[in-house]
């Protein structure tokens, strides 16, 4: 892949662009989602994998200053009835 760079290190030095999560069926800690809203000056936009029924644990995100920009529904697992989401959350005021 030639336009991205990975990083590894505390949330505090590294300044990400873009932040990935894939919660487990519970969803993002609450502590996890409070350190994402703290970097928000540098994270413009958010990924979010999860089951379609943690959904609404996005909110969260938009108390925060994110609001959803996209879902996509994603059958990871034929033949059963568990759906993934992945959600693209955009910093408010932003583009994506």
């Amino acid at each position: 892949m030639k336009n991205v760079h990975f990083e590894a290190g505390p949330a505090e030095v590294i300044r990400p662009d873009v932040i990935v999560v894939d919660p487990p069926r519970k969803g993002c800690d609450p502590a996890l989602l409070a350190k994402i809203l703290e970097l928000q000056p540098a994270a413009r936009r958010i990924r979010v994998v999860q089951c379609i029924d943690t959904g609404s644990r996005l909110a969260h995100a938009g108390d925060g200053g994110y609001g959803v920009a996209e879902v996509t529904s994603v059958d990871m697992f034929p033949h059963n009835v568990h759906v993934e989401s992945v959600a693209l959350l955009v910093r408010t005021g932003t583009e994506w």
